[in-house]
């Protein structure tokens, strides 16, 4: 993987959001901790720059702050913000000069447990660092971000359950300045960090007592749920329950044909003789609000298809027309379709075919609480 492909990948690392795990049971302490550090920094090569002709002196010191989240007792990840401090030096053409490293950081934290309150840490991630100086000697100012990968180790030891402390040491790479190709440096850190873990310990646990032994208590109805839990003591045997004795119920989709309405030839107006089975439509659709209606219009085998297509639909869109202005079934709950002679009672253009052809069908589609039995 060459240095622009590591780059990015460690930038889409630095991006990543903190994801929510496990914490570890072992006590009441939350896996979340702060903290901060302060220690000295040293950038090297320090005297072998592209542009260094004499050393300078560095202003070593370094500080962070941090907070982090333990998936279980030895792996972690930690988010922070760091300064390394800066360094100075002379150039061929006699300038003063000075940089210095900063940024966010990201990275893996794992713990080894020693004796007693002594622990042993290894870290791994990345820096997204700025790099710049601070046009203190009249040179030109000039800046550049990049990831640098890091590696480090420590020792920590708990001064409380809360409070830890750790020497630590970092080992930073590619800290470059590429805008003008001036900087290559690498990073050595040594400091000290004092973090904050949240929560509380477990208390101690209290004295087991004797189990008392008590009498199973009964189940009168034989549903499988004693009668201390059961919340309806008379269910029939033939019912299954959930967890208090309950019966369980199940809600099913249901179809229902409710018959036809007639139409004379080449009409789509609804006869007196049909208001009858209009009414029972109605009141079936008034009686039960849950429940929808499809209007199907159909026509004959009588003329051309494509006209008897908007015949079927008139006569469908009549009959919707008619349940929502007559009877005062909302139009949400009813749909309206032509179907021409694509769905005929009986085949051909026969008398008696062209009587039962001409007409529409409702089709009404509810859901049912039915009991889910054993």
């Amino acid at each position: 993987m060459d240095v622009y492909m590591m780059k990015n990948t460690l930038k889409v690392v630095l991006l990543t959001s903190l994801l929510p795990f496990a914490a570890s049971a072992a006590e009441q302490l939350t896996p979340w901790y702060v903290g901060g550090g302060l220690g000295v920094n040293n950038y090297e090569p320090n005297c072998d720059q592209k542009t260094m002709k004499v050393c300078g002196e560095d202003d070593p010191y370094a500080w962070d702050v941090f907070g982090g989240y333990l998936f279980n007792d030895y792996v972690g990840i930690e988010l922070g913000y760091r300064d390394l401090g800066r360094a100075e030096w002379t150039d061929y053409s006699n300038k003063r000069n000075d940089v210095g490293a900063r940024g966010m950081s990201l990275g893996f934290v794992g713990f080894y447990p020693l004796a007693d309150k002594w622990s042993l840490s290894a870290e791994a991630g990345a820096l997204n660092y700025l790099i710049s100086n601070k046009k203190e000697y009249n040179t030109e100012y000039y800046s550049d971000s990049g990831i640098a990968p890091y590696l480090g180790a420590g020792i920590g030891y708990n001064v409380t359950d809360n409070l830890k402390l750790q020497a630590k040491y970092r080992r930073y790479e590619n800290l470059d300045e590429e805008k003008w190709n001036t900087l290559s440096m690498e990073s050595n850190y040594w400091g000290l960090e004092l973090s904050y873990r949240f929560g509380t310990s477990a208390p101690a646990a209290a004295p087991v007592a004797a189990p008392m032994v008590v009498a199973a208590p009964g189940d009168a109805d034989k549903d499988g749920v004693t009668d201390n839990m059961d919340k309806c003591p008379n269910t029939p045997l033939t019912h299954k329950v959930d967890a208090t004795g309950c019966s369980v119920y199940e809600y099913i989709t249901t179809k229902h044909d409710l018959g036809g309405i007639l139409f004379a030839n080449d009409s789509a107006v609804i006869r007196k003789g049909s208001l009858d089975d209009l009414n029972k439509l109605a009141n079936f659709l008034n009686k039960n609000p849950q429940h929808t209606v499809s209007i199907e219009g159909h026509a004959s085998n009588v003329g051309k298809a494509a006209y008897n297509m908007k015949l079927s639909e008139r006569r469908a869109d009549s009959v919707a027309k008619a349940l929502n202005q007559k009877y005062g079934i909302n139009t949400s709950r009813i749909d309206s379709i032509g179907y021409g002679v694509t769905k005929p009672v009986i085949q051909g253009s026969s008398a008696e075919a062209n009587r039962v052809n001409r007409r529409i069908e409702a089709i009404v589609t509810g859901t049912e609480k039915r009991v889910v039995l054993r």
